[in-house]
């Protein structure tokens, strides 16, 4: 039996094939294997989810910002993340504060 390949769209490892076309039953994305072309990036988040550009994150910790006064409370939901190289992974703007950077290591997908 051959390994599919995960969901590029949601993750999931449950794909089947019908034909041609990779089918998710999780979010029904189909797509011709033949047709993706991989980054390359691979972004984790706290619980070991994979994190796609578009996604909702959830943060797990209090975070200072760094140069100001402000803290980004655990619980804040961030909106249409975008996957970036280096050590903060996670491009985003938060509500009240502004554009900055995340690591993915302190958010969870919502």
């Amino acid at each position: 039996m051959s390994e599919l390949p995960a969901c590029p769209k949601c993750g999931s490892a449950f794909t089947y094939q019908d034909g041609e076309m990779l089918i998710c039953p999780e979010c029904g994305h189909e797509w011709n294997p033949a047709d993706v072309v991989e980054t390359g990036l691979v972004v984790h988040d706290t619980n070991g989810n994979r994190l796609a550009d578009g996604d909702t994150v959830t943060v797990i910790k209090d975070l200072k910002v760094k140069g100001s006064s402000l803290v980004v409370k655990v619980g804040t939901k961030v909106k249409n993340i975008r996957l970036v190289e280096g050590d903060h992974d996670i491009d985003c703007r938060i509500d009240g504060i502004g554009a900055m950077k995340l690591k993915s290591e302190f958010v969870k997908k919502a």
